[in-house]
């Protein structure tokens, strides 16, 4: 089953950045990134009410009163995160963005399965771990390099 998860979240990846490169060049393409990246919500937005929608079944939000007021907070980042990134692809180019930032999921989600935070399950740093992050990290260098 686990090979069949890491199948569909690397296609997810390539969906991800195909996503934001579309949000980036909306926002090139209007000169402002920010409207750009405003339009994008609206659409995204529409589109998450109809999927809610259709599985919407009564007390679906019942639990709400259990959810921590700044896990809600993750819209607003989710906003940020993506105007960033919107706005960094004409700068940096897709191949400098998408690597440094799959580096930066890599290194967030060893400290969040290491601590146990949001709900991952502890999976503890150890040295072969460190190593294969400093060795991503110097992938990292390697692969945006413009020589």
């Amino acid at each position: 089953m686990k090979p069949l998860l890491y199948i569909f979240t690397t296609f997810l990846g390539v969906v991800l950045a195909v996503h934001l490169a579309m949000n980036g060049k909306v926002g090139a393409s209007l000169n402002n990134a920010r409207v750009g990246n405003a339009l994008f919500w609206c659409v995204g937005a529409l589109t998450a009410i109809i999927i809610g929608a259709s599985g919407w079944q009564a007390g679906a939000l019942s639990g709400l009163r259990q959810v921590h007021p700044l896990l809600l907070t993750a819209g607003a980042f989710g906003a940020c995160l993506v105007f960033a990134i919107a706005w960094m692809l004409p700068q940096a180019g897709a191949r400098a963005v998408f690597i440094t930032l799959i580096a930066g999921q890599i290194l967030g989600g060893m400290v969040l399965s290491h601590f146990g935070w949001l709900g991952s399950p502890i999976q503890r740093i150890s040295l072969l771990n460190v190593t294969g992050a400093l060795i991503m990290l110097g992938g990292v260098a390697l692969a945006t390099s413009s020589r």
